[in-house]
């Protein structure tokens, strides 16, 4: 991992970076257990993210952790991602408070059991003054859905008479994002292989750059993620200009 670290430039560092960690699944699959197995083992993946973001400096790290669309798997794997997700939050809230991570929360949460929405709600309040890292879970999000509810937001205000149609601007729209205190994402990661953003930061990865790696969630770790960093720091970023 130190050959890694060498080439990364400490001046270029990503300062949102998102994931959709893919590949639970099958990696469960590969070593013949059941899915379960493979939503378990994700836990080291972030950990090692998270350390390894926060000795970069990375300010934002989102981790896609459970879609809209997630609701439309069997029942008993659906209700197992929240029983992984409540235990998740009881047994890491400690360790997130002692590592000054600041937790957030984007998407419609409340389709969860209120012991989750209460665990979460908690943990958001008892990390909201930590300042090295900021780690933004998205649960029960769709990116098209978030548009749509910003689009509802801002016509509600239109008819009331709050502001006109031709004041509305790229900023203004932001200001009805669940990331609306955000920083746009510079960096999307997906792993497992697959090539495609899975309705997720549609408007907030418009100048993302993008990097897919084989590697199975599971199995992602510091020196994966540096992989993304040094791909990330050789792409130059023109935002639409020369």
């Amino acid at each position: 991992m130190q050959k890694l670290l060498k080439k990364i430039n400490l001046y270029n560092i990503p300062r949102h970076v998102a994931i959709i960690m893919d590949g639970n699944g099958r990696w469960a699959k590969k070593r013949g257990l059941n899915r379960t197995t493979g939503h378990k083992n994700a836990n080291k993946s972030i950990q090692e993210t998270l350390y390894i973001s926060k000795y970069l400096g990375i300010s934002f790290i989102t981790l896609y952790a459970f879609s809209s669309e997630n609701w439309n798997r069997p029942n008993k794997e659906v209700n197992m991602l929240q029983t992984i997700l409540y235990q998740n939050i009881k047994t890491e809230l400690k360790k997130i408070i002692k590592t000054d991570i600041k937790l957030l929360i984007i998407g419609d949460i409340n389709k969860f059991s209120i012991n989750i929405q209460n665990e979460l709600l908690n943990i958001i309040e008892s990390t909201k003054n930590n300042k090295k890292i900021t780690l933004i879970l998205a649960l029960n999000y769709g990116a098209k859905n978030e548009i749509i509810r910003a689009t509802k937001k801002i016509a509600l205000r239109v008819l009331k008479g709050n502001i006109k149609i031709n004041n509305i601007n790229n900023f203004y729209f932001e200001k009805y994002l669940y990331t609306k205190n955000i920083p746009n994402v510079d960096l999307m990661i997906r792993t497992s292989g697959e090539q495609r953003i899975s309705n997720f930061l549609l408007w907030q990865s418009a100048y993302a750059e993008l990097y897919f790696t084989k590697v199975l969630w599971p199995d992602f770790r510091k020196k994966d993620f540096l992989k993304a960093i040094i791909n990330y720091q050789k792409r130059n970023r023109r935002f639409g200009k020369v």
